[in-house]
């Protein structure tokens, strides 16, 4: 969607990668802070039941494309992890981290192929989060299937946190579209001025 805009405004290709790093620096951030916030005030099961981490990757998708959606859902909880490394409290937990990684570059991959159909038409935003949601559990599930033997969890365990998750993922398949939405009516209001 962010890619259209630029296009339109006809913006160098220079700018175009500052405004989509600057965007995904943002997003990054966030996606580390915003778990640590949700683990603070409702504590560790508060992050599994919110899943705070996936909002903004699945914003960064919607809004930045495939590419640049899997840098920002590979570097999300990879970052978290190295930050909260530092307090001794590692947030994912290094056995956790790998399969986080994919599953987040799954929902950023996937939300992200229909960053250009969202910029013509903000409602497909709902149809790329549900799918992006399904793919991204998926591949967690179908990981932890086979690597089950050296995992330290099973398809089992990782399907009663999914099911644990399901109210997050609601909100989420909810509240991203309409934030997604909202930015995408922003930056029409601007460029028709």
């Amino acid at each position: 969607m962010i890619e259209n805009v630029l296009a339109q405004k006809n913006c160098s290709a220079k700018i175009k990668i500052t405004v989509k790093s600057i965007i995904s620096v943002g997003l990054v951030a966030l996606a580390v802070l915003l778990p640590q916030l949700v683990h603070l005030a409702l504590g560790q099961a508060g992050g599994m039941r919110w899943l705070p981490m996936y909002l903004p990757v699945l914003l960064g998708g919607c809004l930045l494309g495939t590419w640049w959606g899997i840098g920002i859902g590979v570097a999300s909880p990879l970052f978290s992890f190295l930050i909260t490394s530092a307090w001794q409290s590692p947030m994912p937990a290094a056995a956790r981290l790998p399969f986080m990684m994919a599953e987040l570059a799954v929902f950023a991959a996937v939300s992200g192929l229909f960053s250009r159909r969202i910029a013509h038409n903000g409602w497909m935003a709902f149809p790329a989060v549900l799918l992006a949601q399904v793919a991204g559990r998926l591949t967690f599930l179908l990981l932890a299937a086979i690597f089950q033997g050296i995992a330290p969890f099973t398809p089992a365990v990782i399907w009663v946190q999914i099911q644990e998750g399901l109210l997050g993922m609601v909100l989420q398949a909810v509240l991203v579209p309409f934030i997604v939405m909202g930015l995408r009516f922003l930056l029409q209001k601007d460029r028709q001025e």
